[in-house]
């Protein structure tokens, strides 16, 4: 009856129970006296007790009563049921609404602190497990190969920008000597008219121009010589630059070289090819003096031809005028040059300019700072030792830090994000720290393994899987007095209703 109440939710007093368990079983054994005297009893041997008294009817009936049927053992049982019943009922209803694990552990993050720039350690100012805060110099490395580096820059640097005023001066001066240039060789195609017509008028200077035309045979073919000596070098100027052209396409292709020095060199090419053919006009104004000039000379075999031979001479010098005018008419390809020297000029001064950036960028590197706010650990840097770029000095460990905890996938099923969690640390076994779940990870362990299982092959075994979940501690559970780090075990228990 006590039970059953108790399963009813009704609250009878533990003592009532007891009491009335007791009463029953004195009513049952007051029948069973009554039903023994009304039946006649056998003669049988005085009873003694173990000090040879003898034993009463009353104390026959006590010794013969089983044990499950005494007041005192009934009592003891129904306390014990009781009892069980009440803590079993306790810890039911507790794992009804908790989940908790022992695969648990403090995770955090650990900044690792390592050079930029190869060098020799010459300062440290750190020491292991010091709190250090973000910013704080940790280290220093030898700078002066990197301080000489950046002066060999900064030279560079004035160098470059000393070519880049040559090179507008350059330009200017180009500009201004083309202009006269155009202007002397404008003049001389009028003097060479001029020339015509007086030879035209003047026939008493026969001689005179005849001389002058036989001697400007050699210096026509001379000019010629030249003029085809400047075709073949500008011709072979053109191929290499035409040449230079795809060769710096597939390296702007490969990203090998910048598209100003692809320009540079399509505009070279462009270049050269106008001077081939500038250089091709003067050859055929060349020629064309000499032959002019040597139809003058044979002109002036005859001395009836001798005032036309004079006019051909004349003409010749006007042709001549002519190839001078429209040689100095390639100005504009001149200044082109010239800007595109002044161009190079300016790229190579960015070049240089970022060369110094760069010298005084790893010259930087040669201090160390702490990245994070945390505690030095694992420090393996001491002075006077070489490190490598990418080489690891020292751990930062920053104070916040969480639970990952394992559970089982069976227990993810009522664990989400939010409910309250009740953290246990093995460091601190008084301590209990109040957190959240905050996510779970999608995807088990195992999976995230070096060499995740493939139950596909081999004979498949069911085990059951793991799946971490993050644990954040609630706000100023933390303290001085309780260091939680990386590594160290826990006991999540997670409130689920």
């Amino acid at each position: 009856m006590a039970a059953r109440a108790f399963g009813q939710g009704q609250a009878l007093p533990l003592q009532f129970c007891i009491f009335k368990m007791a009463d029953e079983v004195n009513n049952q054994d007051e029948s069973r006296e009554v039903e023994n005297k009304q039946e006649p009893r056998e003669e049988a041997s005085p009873l003694v007790d173990e000090y040879g008294e003898p034993l009463t009817e009353e104390h026959e009936h006590v010794r013969k009563r089983p044990l499950y049927r005494r007041a005192g053992f009934l009592i003891a049982a129904a306390v014990a049921l009781l009892v069980i019943l009440f803590i079993g009922g306790r810890y039911w209803l507790y794992a009804r609404s908790h989940e908790s694990t022992d695969d648990a552990f403090i995770d955090g993050h650990i900044v690792q602190v390592s050079p930029k720039v190869s060098g020799y350690v010459v300062k440290v100012y750190v020491t292991d497990n010091q709190q250090v805060k973000a910013g704080d110099l940790v280290a220093e490395l030898d700078p002066r190969d990197l301080e000489a580096k950046v002066d060999q820059a900064k030279a560079a640097l004035n160098a470059g920008l000393a070519q880049q005023k040559q090179a507008e001066t350059q330009v200017t001066l180009t500009r201004v000597s083309s202009r006269a240039n155009v202007q002397q060789a404008s003049a001389g195609v009028q003097q060479a008219r001029s020339n015509v017509r007086g030879a035209r008028a003047g026939a008493a200077s026969e001689r005179s121009r005849t001389t002058q035309a036989a001697a400007g045979i050699g210096a026509a073919e001379a000019n010629a010589q030249q003029a085809r000596a400047q075709l073949a070098a500008a011709e072979a100027e053109s191929t290499r630059a035409n040449a230079d052209v795809p060769r710096y396409q597939s390296l702007f292709d490969r990203d090998e070289v910048s598209r100003q020095r692809l320009d540079q060199a399509i505009a070279a090419a462009q270049t050269a090819t106008a001077q081939v053919a500038a250089a091709r006009e003067r050859v055929s104004a060349a020629e064309a003096q000499v032959n002019e000039s040597r139809a003058a000379t044979s002109a002036q075999a005859s001395t009836a031809q001798r005032a036309q031979t004079q006019v051909s001479a004349a003409q010749a010098q006007v042709n001549e005028a002519r190839g001078r005018l429209a040689q100095a008419n390639t100005a504009p390809q001149q200044v082109a040059v010239s800007q595109a020297q002044a161009a190079s000029a300016g790229a190579n001064m960015q070049q240089l300019e970022a060369a110094v950036a760069q010298a005084e960028l790893e010259l930087s590197y040669t201090k160390i700072y702490a990245p994070d706010t945390g505690r030095v650990t694992r420090k393996s840097v001491e002075v006077g030792a070489l490190v490598q770029v990418g080489q690891p000095l020292l751990a930062v460990v920053p104070g916040d830090v969480w639970v990952t905890a394992n559970f089982k996938e069976s227990q993810i099923g009522n664990i989400k994000p939010g409910q309250p969690v009740d953290v246990s640390v093995d460091a601190y076994p008084d301590k209990v720290f109040k957190a959240h779940v905050d996510s779970i990870q999608s995807g088990t362990g195992a999976r995230f393994s070096l060499i995740p299982p493939e139950n596909a092959t081999g004979s498949y075994v069911k085990v059951v899987q793991r799946m971490p979940v993050k644990i954040v501690f609630e706000p100023n559970q933390i303290d001085s007095q309780h260091m939680l780090a990386p590594g160290m075990s826990a006991v999540p228990e997670v409130k689920i209703k």
